[in-house]
């Protein structure tokens, strides 16, 4: 049984049979294929409004390249201290914005709010050359923590964002997840509500190894092809990652997969807060469970080849857990493991 990450689990039927379709011929490379071009028409048609896409491999890259097309090197980027791009990605976006500097606020949930930017803000002197620039703010949807901003939430980031010069971007690594959560269109919960640049996931959600950068804003749809080009990312055979967000995007596959991944993530929560000892942590509303666990028993499923991980380090005999369902775990896995951990926690 395996709630270690989404990342572990495989590729949707219907990704890669577009990928063996993309396959089967000759194409123009570097996006200048048919997928690719109907990726730009399929995305603008989701947004409901005329976007740039660009495909690449990782969300990482699709985070750093965001964010250095957004934000100067002397620039000064607001974040969740422990968001991905603070503390996942090995430095990536600081290095491709050329020293860009990342600002961590707390948060007890995931979330950052404009009061946690306004404290930061103020910690800085606007203008003071010896320090960054206010210059963007970045934001998780869903969140580290599995939490979800509603509408009203980015839009308030956003409208702080604005009144400082600040840009917002979000990294999507599970966009399909928050999105089925809200049960809003994807436009009301990024260009409408103010987000210049969307990090589009579909690795996490059934794809094979595909990402993108939506960008709202026109004017930086040139800067952030050369970027790419420079950092790497430009693949040749772009065909093979637009077929797969084709084809994640087609019938809605992707609301479809995210659906299952939270429907199971809110059953793994529902048992778990039925077993003694175990108390939920932050609130499930994507597909990552959070709890409280005894160490003795987080030590008995391990031990019993159950994979998951911790997110705090332990108190008082506790440890803060993540589990992570996808939209490819068996349904019976997440009743089994209730169970186990139901037997485990029973006094010896």
């Amino acid at each position: 049984m395996d709630f270690s990450s989404d990342n572990s689990w495989s590729a949707s039927a219907e990704i890669l049979a577009a990928i063996a379709e993309a396959n089967a011929a000759s194409a123009p490379s570097y996006g200048g294929d048919d997928w690719t071009k109907k990726l730009h028409a399929r995305m603008s048609d989701i947004f409901e409004r005329e976007v740039a896409v660009f495909p690449v491999a990782t969300g990482t890259a699709a985070n750093a390249l965001s964010i250095a097309t957004l934000c100067p090197p002397h620039g000064a980027v607001f974040c969740y201290e422990s968001s991905h791009i603070a503390y996942d990605e090995c430095g990536a976006p600081e290095f491709f914005s050329g020293g860009a500097k990342l600002i961590g606020l707390e948060s007890a949930d995931g979330k950052i709010a404009p009061a946690g930017i306004e404290e930061g803000l103020s910690w800085l002197r606007a203008g003071d050359v010896h320090q960054a620039k206010p210059s963007l703010v970045s934001l998780t949807e869903a969140t580290e923590l599995g939490t979800v901003y509603t509408q009203a939430e980015v839009a308030a980031i956003a409208d702080c964002a604005r009144a400082h010069d600040m840009r917002l971007h979000m990294d999507g690594a599970r966009f399909a997840n928050a999105l089925v959560h809200l049960g809003c269109a994807p436009a009301e919960i990024t260009w409408k509500t103010g987000v210049d640049a969307l990090s589009f996931g579909a690795t996490k959600n059934g794809g094979l190894c595909a990402d993108a950068v939506v960008l709202f804003d026109p004017a930086k749809t040139r800067e952030f092809a050369f970027r790419r080009m420079k950092g790497g990312h430009l693949m040749s055979k772009m065909r093979f990652a637009s077929a797969q967000l084709l084809a994640y995007l087609e019938n809605d596959l992707w609301l479809r997969n995210a659906r299952r991944a939270n429907a199971l993530a809110l059953r793994m929560a529902e048992g778990l807060s039925r077993v003694p000892g175990i108390e939920i942590g932050p609130p499930t509303e994507a597909n990552a469970v959070f709890a409280y666990f005894p160490d003795a028993l987080s030590k008995r499923l391990l031990e019993a080849g159950v994979r998951f991980y911790p997110w705090e380090p332990g108190k008082n005999g506790r440890t803060l857990m993540r589990l992570v369902l996808s939209c490819a775990t068996p349904e019976d896995d997440v009743e089994r493991f209730l169970e186990l951990a139901a037997r485990s926690a029973r006094p010896a």
